[in-house]
């Protein structure tokens, strides 16, 4: 893997071996990640669907008042979030029951269903809220699911670029639905016009479910469940190293500490064990609240406002008609996905989450800003030519969507993901892709509105992202550590739950040759461990 030691810049990528960067590892992160483009491919058909002619006459939106229509459509947009935010919570006990890899295909299940259901609901709204309902549970669970599934299967040199597939396939998605859109309205007509870019979101619900179900379990939920057998099976599958490699036993013993660590700390694992251990002790109580205030954040960028309603958008600067519209929305589709290709490629591993955290944080507001000042200074008129200051504006756009995905769009995913302990990792994934949820359904039901009445054609909606753009940096200053390169078990040492028993043995080593044991030599008992044979087994617990 050559190609990854020239890209990637860390230290982790300079030590481990480069036969952990097989086939394997990549598939299964690609296979997954269709569960974000599942999510993209919603978030971008819904904002063009609702603008066609067709739609619009067999939902009867004509007609109806400016505000009676932004009412409606919110409705229709933001029914899917509700789902969404169900889904979200409920994987979690799914995931940390059962596993990831059967959730994983029980939402790319319930997404189907939910689009058959809004395929056929044919002008009945009621038909069309509830396939968006259960769309929506399965997309949810599925942006729980994919980046703790990719995240705890992935070598920790690209971790955050694995992870990261998943906001690229979002992008892809996003950039799909909008020329599926834009094809649709040229060249199809009748209830085909709007029918056809709703069922076509169900290929990426059926290419997840094909290609997780020929993948692994995650071998760190293997282990969670003491079944170290299988978990040691699938972590040499897929590292393509021998058992008693040094590099899989490293990774072995680091989960098996990381697992006695926490049992010591708590001990039970019910419910109300976990969330006693997830807020009582302070290193799990910051990394909770930091992965709400990071999907906070997300969302509170404005993204999914443009996302959503980006003809409507596009319109009030200026670019007039259904065509015209959908056209700059998918090259505003074909932005993100090579902004956010990029940053994966050149900056998710070298550069880093938090710096890419800080200077996204600025320009998005500068963005935002000259939008918004544009609209109130010289808002567009019907029919007239579009001023050179309306370019500007046209352009932060393309702008705005390029640093997202150089910064909270990937990045927010990844430390989610990567940074809560073991034992706490799909909880704190679920409740930050439910807050995520929570408030992109906020979002999309508050921006028809606000580009309705937050002054002459919504300049004051701008404002407000933009406003939110600048304080997210203070966040990122003060509450958000770098995590490149650090492998998952070392996240404890990171946010100081508890101290290391390795690295305090090693220390204390130094100034005496009396030592106490290592804390966490009962654990790494139950590793798979060479007897004098050179057969491979598992010792007692």
């Amino acid at each position: 893997m050559g190609i990854l030691n020239k890209i990637v810049k860390n230290d982790a990528m300079k030590s481990d071996p480069t036969e952990i960067y097989g086939w394997r590892v990549w598939v299964l992160a690609i296979s997954a990640c269709f569960g974000g483009m599942l999510f993209g491919w919603d978030t971008g058909a819904i904002g063009g669907i609702i603008v066609m002619p067709r739609f619009k006459d067999k939902f009867h939106l004509t007609g109806l008042s400016d505000k009676a229509v932004a009412n409606l459509v919110s409705n229709i947009v933001s029914t899917l979030q509700a789902g969404c935010f169900l889904g979200a919570l409920i994987a979690y006990y799914i995931a940390d029951k059962w596993g990831r890899r059967p959730s994983l295909l029980a939402a790319a299940a319930t997404a189907t269903f939910g689009i058959v259901i809004q395929t056929g609901s044919s002008g009945h709204v009621a038909a069309l809220y509830v396939g968006r309902f259960f769309a929506g549970v399965g997309v949810g669970a599925a942006s729980m699911l994919t980046p703790l599934y990719v995240s705890e299967n992935a070598p920790r040199s690209i971790r955050g670029g694995m992870t990261g597939i998943y906001q690229l396939n979002i992008t892809i998605g996003i950039m799909i639905s909008f020329w599926v859109n834009f094809g649709a309205l040229k060249h199809n007509s009748g209830d085909s016009q709007w029918q056809v870019p709703l069922a076509m979101q169900m290929l990426p619900a059926i290419f997840m479910f094909v290609g997780v179900f020929l993948c692994n379990e995650s071998p760190r939920f293997l282990a969670k469940q003491d079944n170290w057998e299988q978990a040691t099976a699938v972590l040499v599958r897929l590292r393509n190293l021998p058992a008693d490699h040094p590099y899989v036993r490293m990774e072995l013993e680091d989960m098996a500490e990381q697992l006695e660590n926490e049992r010591r700390l708590v001990g039970g694992a019910t419910f109300v064990d976990l969330q006693r251990e997830m807020w009582t002790v302070p290193g799990n109580r910051k990394r909770a609240l930091i992965s709400i205030g990071l999907m906070v954040c997300q969302q509170m960028t404005g993204t999914n406002a443009i996302n959503y309603y980006t003809p409507t958008i596009f319109n009030n600067l200026g670019i007039v008609g259904p065509s015209n519209g959908l056209f700059a929305t998918g090259i505003y589709g074909i932005v993100k996905v090579v902004a956010c290709a990029t940053f994966l490629l050149f900056a998710a591993d070298s550069l880093g989450r938090r710096w890419s955290l800080l200077w996204t944080s600025i320009a998005q507001g500068i963005a935002m800003f000259l939008i918004g000042i544009y609209i109130r200074t010289n808002p567009p008129v019907k029919g007239a030519d579009i001023p050179p200051f309306g370019y500007v504006a046209l352009v932060c756009i393309f702008l705005f969507a390029a640093c997202f995905q150089f910064g909270w769009g990937p990045v927010c995913w990844i430390l989610v993901s990567e940074i809560p302990t073991a034992r706490l990792r799909a909880m704190n994934v679920a409740i930050a892709a439910a807050t995520q949820w929570l408030f992109n359904f906020v979002v999309a039901q508050a921006v028809p509105r606000m580009l309705t009445n937050v002054g002459k054609a919504g300049y004051g909606t701008y404002f407000i992202f933009g406003s939110f753009c600048f304080t997210m940096f203070i966040f990122v200053w003060f509450l958000i550590p770098e995590t490149k390169g650090i492998s998952l078990e070392k996240m404890d040492d990171l946010f100081g739950v508890v101290e290391n028993p390795k690295l305090a043995d090693e220390e204390a080593g130094k100034h005496s040759s009396t030592a106490e044991p290592s804390a966490h030599k009962a654990t790494t008992d139950a590793i798979p461990n060479d007897d004098a044979t050179g057969a491979t087994h598992v010792g007692p617990k």
